[in-house]
């Protein structure tokens, strides 16, 4: 990892030993141990492995998956560095986005007709995980518009893997998407004009966290994402923003009114957090909660 060092206490003289980085011995090595923890690691539902585009396009596509918020997701990986990682990718991406019935197939039957009906055409995600990428793999990625996070990777000692976001691009993802003909902040508008100013700052907010924050339109909320959904926020209602978080509830001292545990109940968006917001103040409030939610996404 860049600049990273991870150390090991033990009860030694020394006091600490350096724990080295180190490549995986194949590819293949990344993509087992990625894809048996992909939703933990990249918020993302495995779908497939090494799936083929068919002998006219004479491909094999490393990953296939469905992230938080619907978006069709491809993974590439590369044990070292690799100049060609991203171009491969895209050329995946554009054969998946003219096969579309046949994506909308596998996710029917790997998480059921629910899912393949809520798949989000208009943002769909290559993640390019390797050993390392160079500056014209980051300048790369910004000259194209679709959404690519490319993830540079370690593993440490036995058990330990670290995975860093070197860049990210959001593509066409950040396009308000439209609701019966208006977006969702008009109708937020024709409901409470101070909500939608509220809506504005908690927009600001989090997007103002770091680098390589993502917003995803869907219909029933607005994410916030890096690798993975950090933040969603709904349509405001006539007297309070309802925003979700990735923060473990046992982790905060609820308030009643504004924070919320709906870890088990069902709701828009993804997170157990539920944060209540009012005023200007509540925003302010919860500042700590969404730097807890970003640094854990």
């Amino acid at each position: 990892m860049s600049g990273l060092k991870l150390f090991r206490t033990v009860t030694t003289n020394s006091g600490m030993t350096e724990v080295m980085p180190r490549l995986a011995e194949i590819e293949a090595d990344v993509q087992r141990l990625v894809e048996a923890h992909m939703e933990t690691l990249l918020g993302v539902r495995f779908l497939a492995s090494e799936y083929s585009t068919g002998p006219v396009h004479g491909g094999r596509i490393d990953s296939l998956g469905l992230d938080e918020n619907g978006s069709p997701v491809i993974v590439e990986y590369k044990r070292g560095v690799d100049a060609g990682v991203i171009n491969q990718g895209l050329f995946y991406l554009a054969w998946l986005m003219d096969h579309r019935a046949e994506f909308e197939h596998l996710v029917r039957d790997r998480l059921g007709v629910t899912a393949a009906s809520q798949v989000l055409w208009s943002g769909p995600r290559l993640i390019c995980i390797a050993g390392d990428f160079t500056r014209y793999d980051v300048h790369a990625v910004r000259e194209h518009r679709r959404s690519i996070d490319l993830v540079r990777y370690r593993l440490f000692g036995s058990d330990l893997l670290g995975l860093e976001t070197v860049a990210s691009v959001s593509g066409g993802m950040q396009m308000a998407r439209r609701v019966r003909g208006r977006t969702v902040a008009r109708v937020a508008d024709a409901q409470h004009a101070s909500m939608v100013e509220l809506a504005g700052a908690v927009d600001e907010a989090l997007l103002g966290l770091g680098d390589g924050v993502h917003r995803v339109e869907r219909k029933q909320y607005r994410a916030y994402q890096r690798l993975r959904n950090f933040a969603c926020l709904c349509p405001p209602q006539r007297s309070k923003l309802l925003v979700y978080l990735k923060v473990d509830p046992k982790d905060v001292h609820l308030v009643p009114g504004f924070t919320r545990d709906v870890s088990g109940l069902g709701h828009h968006g993804t997170g157990d957090l539920e944060v209540q917001l009012r005023t200007a103040r509540d925003v302010e409030r919860a500042q700590d909660l969404f730097r807890a939610s970003y640094a854990a996404a």
